[in-house]
C-alpha cells in the first residue's frame, strides 16, 4: 500500500530529469531523447491547457507518473473527456498503490474539469496489468485501434 510521505502534483520543470529517468521503466528501449528537444516538448506539454503530467513522490523521489489530458468535445452536451497515457512506477517502487492514487488524483481532476468519461488505452496483454486497470475502475467494454507513423516519413 502506499506509503505515509507518498504525495501528488503536477510536474515542473525541475522534475524533467527525474521524469525521464522513470520514463526508462515505461519503455526502456526507446531511444534517449535529446535534452533540449526534451526541454522543448516538456514546456509545450505544462504550457497546454488541459495537459497535465501528474507524478508521485515518497519523499523526494519521483516514484511514479501519469499523463491526463481533457479535450473539449461538441457532443455530449459539451462536455469534455479525458485519456490517461504513460502510466508508468518505478521497478522499485512497483505493488505499493503510487499508481492506482495517481489514476484516481486524474478521476479526480476529469470529473472536476466536467468530463463524462476517461480512456485508457494498454498495449500490455498481461492479466496482472489488466486487472490492475479493472481494480482502478476502468472497463473493457470497448474496441480500440491505432496506426503508427510508418518507417521514413
Amino acid at each position: 500500500m502506499q506509503a505515509d510521505d507518498f504525495r501528488i502534483r503536477p510536474a515542473a520543470q525541475g522534475d524533467l530529469p527525474a521524469l525521464l529517468a522513470l520514463y526508462r521503466h515505461l519503455n526502456a528501449d526507446d531511444p534517449e531523447i535529446a535534452p533540449d528537444i526534451a526541454t522543448e516538448r516538456f514546456a509545450e506539454i505544462t504550457g497546454r491547457p488541459g495537459m497535465t503530467v501528474l507524478i508521485g513522490l515518497s519523499g523526494e523521489s519521483l516514484t511514479s507518473s501519469v499523463t491526463l489530458v481533457v479535450i473539449p468535445n461538441l457532443t455530449r452536451s459539451g462536455a469534455p473527456y479525458a485519456l490517461i497515457e504513460n502510466v508508468v512506477t518505478n521497478a522499485e517502487h512497483r505493488k505499493r498503490g503510487h499508481a492506482r492514487a495517481l489514476i484516481a488524483n486524474a478521476f479526480e481532476r476529469a470529473w472536476s474539469s466536467g468530463c463524462y468519461k476517461v480512456m485508457l488505452l494498454t498495449g500490455s496483454k498481461e492479466q496482472s496489468t489488466l486487472k490492475f486497470y479493472e481494480g482502478c475502475g476502468f472497463t473493457q467494454n470497448k474496441t480500440g485501434f491505432q496506426i503508427r507513423r510508418p518507417a521514413g516519413i
